[in-house]
């Protein structure tokens, strides 16, 4: 037996030798500890969609249900899922739907902020009607979407996480973040329609909105309808009124009946017409009313956005854009106040 002990030897020194030279092999390229590892992720998670944050999450909105007459409770974040979805088509741009969760964020704080229950039923703080921001409750868009309900929701979702706990500040403050469907090509100054000048409500241009297809639409009123909505005479002349200014949005400031003069905006609410730019003339016993854009102009023009949103551009760009000199903050500090009021 004692003539086989070599090889015995042998084979098992060339044994530990095939474990050893792998070792020696690695060992050259690292310093023995461990660096990273083979992971593995087969989920297909949408981006934001999977936290809130916990400024949105401590909030809850009473809202006023106009169409039942009762008052809901919700979470900040199902509201603003509600008011993007009535207040922009779905169809839009996911940038483009960020933005208006950046407003309708801004609106609601500013609003509980300042206690501002004019208007509305007590223990509400806002109503679902345009008065302050239309809302669509889940079986709303439910009805409204059919098959498309979780897609749809799932979009609009997304695009509020992924501005949560942000609101449009100027100078610190939540600014007034007005928004209109339409514009003419410009926006108008906030004291071109309302009373009150404000800094980050100035005309801009707009040239996305021609692609709208609100941006143009003709009314027809008859004579006699036209006197008496606006209180003046046409007559028989040829001239029906005279543009004698107009605004930094080049809608229609004044008009001159033949010494009454009425504004833009007058007129554009007494014929009920979609801008106030716009241009008529006179057909037999009827005036045909043409106008450029849709809404009052002032702020963000939702088609604009998406516009902006399908050249490429980001929803801080067009918040920036629209809303001069603002910023995009976290509203986390003006939040825990609004906790800290209840």
């Amino acid at each position: 037996m004692k003539k086989f002990k070599p090889l015995i030897l042998l084979a098992s020194f060339l044994f530990a030798l095939t474990l050893l030279i792998p070792a020696i092999l690695v060992l050259p390229f690292g310093d023995g500890k461990v660096s990273g590892k083979l992971g593995e992720d087969l989920s297909t998670k949408a981006p934001n969609t999977e936290n809130t944050s916990s400024a949105d999450a401590a909030v809850e909105v009473a809202v006023y249900r106009s169409s039942v007459g009762q008052i809901d409770n919700v979470p900040l974040e199902e509201y603003l899922v509600g008011v993007v979805a009535a207040e922009m088509p779905v169809e839009f741009k996911e940038e483009a739907l960020k933005a208006q969760a950046l407003t309708a964020r801004t609106y609601i704080v500013k609003k509980m902020l300042s206690k501002d229950n004019i208007g509305v039923p007590e223990g509400a703080q806002v109503t679902d009607t345009q008065i302050h921001q239309v809302y669509l409750s889940k079986e709303q868009m439910r009805n409204n979407w059919g098959m498309e309900f979780e897609s749809n929701y799932a979009k609009i979702l997304s695009a509020v996480r992924a501005t949560s706990g942000q609101i449009l500040t100027y100078d610190g403050q939540a600014i007034d973040a007005s928004f209109f469907s339409t514009s003419n090509g410009y926006t108008e100054n906030s004291e071109d329609y309302w009373n009150n000048e404000m800094p980050y409500l100035r005309s801009v241009s707009s040239p996305w909105d021609k692609n709208s297809p609100k941006f143009n639409s003709v009314k027809e009123v008859t004579v006699n309808q036209f006197e008496s909505a606006l209180g003046v005479k046409v007559g028989a002349s040829g001239t029906i009124g005279k543009i004698v200014e107009r605004t930094a949005g080049k809608r229609v400031a004044k008009v001159d009946f033949n010494g009454k003069v009425l504004s833009g905006k007058e007129i554009r609410e007494k014929l009920d017409l979609r801008s106030s730019d716009f241009d008529w003339e006179r057909k037999g016993n009827s005036i045909v009313i043409t106008t450029r854009g849709f809404g009052h102009g002032v702020g963000m023009s939702q088609y604009g956005a998406n516009g902006m949103a399908a050249a490429g551009k980001n929803y801080q760009e067009i918040v920036k854009h629209y809303y001069q000199g603002i910023e995009v903050t976290s509203a986390d500090s003006m939040i825990a106040t609004i906790t800290a009021q209840k």
